[in-house]
């Protein structure tokens, strides 16, 4: 999934996907280097994030 697919998903914004993912435990996969880097989520791990995130 892309960093906006992401988003779109956690109903977060996507400069929070930037700035917060990798610290709450969301691991992103990186290509390339630099500002022009683009990360990507595996969809199941996004899945498996937001069960482990409910609160019961």
């Amino acid at each position: 999934m892309s960093a906006r697919e992401t988003a779109e998903y956690l109903n977060v914004s996507v400069s929070w996907i930037y700035r917060n993912a990798s610290g709450s435990g969301l691991a992103p996969y990186r290509f390339g280097s630099g500002v022009n880097a683009k990360i990507r989520f595996k969809a199941s791990e996004v899945e498996a994030w937001t069960k482990q995130q409910r609160v019961l």
